[in-house]
């Protein structure tokens, strides 16, 4: 089956998950195009060298001091989108006259989405973000932030509509409210999958200094082995100072420490929060001001007991409460159960059935 494969790049979640995806289609022998939008791209062609990878402009979110900066991101949305729209389309009119795909798959990315309506192509979503819109959410995961819920389960609601189905990825299993949506745990790529779980004594921290001027000052005071990314990003090699030992960026040493932490503190991404649950990894989870679908991943992820949640890390006693929770944390992660990805690759593979026969 000729399958149209769309990836939003904000963040590197939706490429990592995908990639997961991507690789089973092509190992099924489905011929896949793949339209993908900032860092994704990079990430994609690398991993892909046969399959072609088109670059098409995409969702573009600003930060500054670890906040969602709204109308630095409209402002930079509507101008590059709009430069960008006539080389969408001609991207678009190729596709149709060499690729004439049969399916779409759209990882909340809108421009396949599109073509796939406009052709009426069958549409699957495969993503975590539309866990807002279509299912029913605690209220105490929505208390303080009514607003932001709204915003974003409208945003979500806009993005795919009315497609013939989504696979929602989540750790939590909120009750479903609409049709043609199934829930699935996290699609886990390989080197997770395979990662030998230990308990170790040191905290791995994935945190940027902006904002958090007096994070370094409480890992100090904690006593234990921090080992630090995102900190020092143009680092070469590892600088150790005290207990705290700030490492350079590489997904084999990232994943190694991941899988033999006492512990994470981190933000509030989907990707990251779905890897240190399946590894029994507590997490002190500090989502970005203004991004209400990680405000929502921290709130379930406690309200799970699978670790903490915080709005900030100004408050020492924040991460040394955390710490001391963390053998409660463990306990509750031990009752989480994840093998593999089949599940939702065996619901993946039926509705591509489904889609060649026409049903």
């Amino acid at each position: 089956m000729r399958i149209l494969y769309g990836v939003v790049g904000e963040g590197m979640g939706h490429a990592m998950r995908s990639r997961v995806v991507l690789e089973h289609l092509l190992s099924q022998g489905h011929e896949v195009e793949i339209m993908a939008s900032g860092r994704a791209v990079d990430f994609l062609q690398k991993r892909f060298t046969g399959t072609e990878v088109n670059r098409i402009h995409g969702l573009h979110i600003v930060y500054e001091e670890n906040r969602v900066r709204r109308g630095k991101t409209l402002f930079e949305n509507v101008f590059k989108g709009t430069a960008a729209l006539p080389k969408q389309i001609a991207a678009y009119f190729e596709l149709i006259g060499d690729f004439a795909p049969q399916c779409v798959i759209s990882d909340f990315e809108s421009w396949t989405y599109f073509y796939g309506k406009a052709h009426r192509l069958p549409v699957i979503s495969i993503d975590n973000m539309q866990v807002l819109n279509r299912c029913w959410i605690d209220d105490e995961a929505i208390e303080g932030h009514r607003a932001d819920f709204e915003i974003a389960k409208a945003f979500v609601k806009s993005k795919l509509p009315f497609c013939d189905w989504y696979l929602i990825t989540t750790f939590f299993h909120p009750p479903i409210r609409k049709e043609r949506t199934s829930l699935h745990k996290p699609i886990l790529r390989p080197e997770i999958l395979s990662a030998k779980r230990s308990r170790g004594d040191h905290l791995l921290v994935y945190q940027t200094a902006e904002g958090y001027e007096g994070l370094v000052e409480t890992l100090q005071k904690t006593g234990l082995e921090c080992r630090v990314y995102g900190m020092r990003r143009n680092i070469a090699a590892e600088q150790v100072e005290g207990n705290l030992r700030y490492r350079p960026f590489s997904e084999t040493g990232f994943i190694d420490d991941l899988a033999s932490a006492r512990a994470v503190i981190a933000g509030g991404g989907f990707t990251l929060m779905g890897e240190a649950v399946f590894l029994h990894k507590p997490m002190l989870s500090v989502p970005v001001g203004g991004q209400y679908e990680q405000v929502l991943n921290g709130r379930y992820l406690q309200k799970l007991g699978y670790g903490r949640y915080a709005e900030s890390l100004d408050d020492p006693k924040v991460v040394h409460d955390f710490v001391a929770s963390i053998e409660r944390c463990e306990e509750a992660l031990a009752t989480y159960d994840q093998k593999d990805n089949a599940p939702l690759m065996r619901e993946l593979d039926q509705l591509l059935d489904r889609a060649a026969a026409g049903l």
